[in-house]
């Protein structure tokens, strides 16, 4: 049986830690005597105390993320009430800011803030072998990136065939958006790009064929980048039959010709970018120190989508200092013109230890920042948005991801949205807004829903609108429902009978909420 254990818990299955694997590449000689267990979040926290204990570990390890604080709580405190004797270190984004606030650092033996690549073998070793440290609290080193093992070898051939590999070229991030954690690092630092090369080799002569990159900054320095595409682009044209699915962090406004001629090669399905725009209101971007060239990152988003197969993933958060509803409606206008393939709407969070949140007297206090005391720490009011409005864009995000971002709806949605750039800014984002807010009032839920119930949900709001041709609306639903791939029967005309429509209920919201978009 190992002394050690590497635990956490993920969102799904399908994500392989690489935290846990860095910490086993560089325990040295304790690698062989250390093994990973992961687990998720909808394993009961029982379970999990179990499968550890049948381990019969002298240490026990686990990353802790916003995402997984409160269950990976509920191990712990399980765990130490079954078997006191087993050493718990902790350490993460989540347990390296306001230790004393949090529970889960009380229950722990030790915790580690900031990396934990060398920290953590360096007190795994103390306490096995001693002397046992003194201090709970330990700050993770920073060593050169050339220093440390790489993790690559760490993943099983399992988790070559079946999950997507998180990767990194690079760590940390030059810019300071202050609600991001990212900004404490000031600058980013890459890994040697041979060395690096020569791992994703590896990984592709075994099989591997989804990456995942979790640099902050892809395209930060083009160099490297040009490379990191000139890998893949290699590799699909020898084998143009077994691509792979590469994801990569793009920053929006920095984009030039040399990986455009690049990025315009892959073929569809090969090659996703996730954006942050955030906002587009430059009193906003100031409040946050983001530095963003709008015109010119509008201008490459427009040019990624009209010359290249790339999936575009692109962010917005609600709840940033200074945004009311009409500046968020005309982002989202704004952003949709262009025509991304999803449309992420996030709500602002309480990061622990990030700028935004130090800064009390100019953004908590200035702004009316109220926050959720429990995780994931999402902002419930702000000076500008009430408590109620945020729940609505909340209620509307998950319908968005149900209807829009899962690409079922292309022919129905345009009707939903209405003309495309319309001359009232924020406008679609409203039409939509009103049916998210329809559809939790008539179902007490926006997510959650089998695709036919979502399908006749959508015939019954759209059909109840003024003007609605209904033979349109048939037509649009039934082709977009066939093309999904359901299996199903999609009967929209009954279910539509059963739950008759109130038009003025349907339509009330918009053009009381429209008047104030002008501004």
């Amino acid at each position: 049986m190992p002394s050690i254990v590497l635990a956490t818990l993920n969102a799904r299955w399908s994500h392989a830690s690489l935290g846990l694997r860095y910490l086993r590449a560089n325990l040295g000689a304790l690698r062989e005597d250390s093994v990973i267990a992961e687990y998720t979040l909808a394993r009961p926290a029982g379970e999990i105390v179990a499968d550890l204990l049948a381990r019969s570990p002298r240490l026990v390890g686990f990353g802790v993320y916003i995402w997984n604080v409160t269950r990976t709580t509920e191990v712990i405190e399980a765990l130490k009430a079954a078997a006191p004797e087993v050493t718990v270190v902790i350490g993460g984004p989540e347990v390296s800011h306001e230790i004393d606030a949090q529970r889960i650092c009380a229950l722990a033996d030790f915790v580690i803030t900031g990396w934990g690549d060398v920290t953590f073998a360096k007190l795994a070793g103390q306490i096995l072998h001693g002397p046992r440290p003194l201090m709970k609290v330990h700050a993770g080193e920073q060593p050169p990136l050339a220093d440390l093992v790489l993790p690559y070898g760490e993943f099983s051939a399992d988790d070559l065939r079946r999950r997507h590999l998180y990767v990194e070229a690079s760590r940390g991030c030059p810019f300071k958006c202050e609600f991001c954690l990212s900004a404490l690092d000031k600058t980013a630092w890459a890994f040697p790009l041979d060395a690096f090369l020569a791992e994703l080799g590896v990984l592709w002569e075994r099989g591997a064929r989804r990456f995942k990159f979790v640099d902050r900054t892809f395209n930060l320095k083009i160099d490297a980048s040009a490379a990191l595409l000139d890998f893949f682009l290699a590799r699909i044209e020898a084998d143009a039959d077994d691509p792979p699915f590469v994801h990569f962090e793009l920053i929006p406004d920095h984009l030039p010709a040399r990986l455009r001629e690049r990025i315009a090669r892959f073929p569809p399905g090969s090659l996703q970018f996730e954006i942050g725009i955030q906002s587009w209101n430059e009193a906003v971007q100031w409040h946050i120190s983001r530095r963003q060239d709008n015109a010119l990152a509008e201008a490459n988003l427009r040019w990624l989508r009209q010359h290249t197969q790339a999936h575009l993933h692109v962010d917005l958060i609600a709840g940033l200092p200074g945004e009311d509803l009409a500046s968020f409606a005309r982002g989202f206008d704004r952003l949709l013109a262009l025509g991304p393939h999803e449309i992420q709407l996030g709500i602002l969070k309480r990061l622990r230890g990030a700028p935004l949140f130090a800064k009390a007297a100019r953004h908590t206090q200035a702004f009316a920042l109220d926050f959720n005391p429990q995780p994931p720490y999402e902002v419930r009011s702000t000076r500008d948005l009430d408590a109620a409005t945020l729940r609505r864009i909340a209620n509307m995000a998950m319908a968005w991801d149900r209807v829009a971002n899962s690409g079922r709806f292309p022919r129905t949605l345009a009707l939903l949205l209405g003309a495309p750039n319309a001359p009232l800014p924020g406008a679609a984002f409203l039409r939509f807004l009103a049916f998210a807010d329809w559809l939790t009032a008539r179902t007490g839920r926006s997510h959650s829903l089998a695709l036919e119930e979502l399908a006749a949900h959508l015939h019954a709001y759209l059909a109840g609108m003024a003007g609605a041709s209904v033979a349109a609306l048939d037509a649009a639903l039934a082709q977009d429902y066939a093309e999904s791939g359901a299996r199903g029967r999609l009967d929209v005309v009954a279910a539509t009978a059963r739950g008759p429509l109130s038009k003025a209920a349907v339509g009330a919201a918009l053009p009381r909420q429209s008047v104030h978009l002008s501004r």
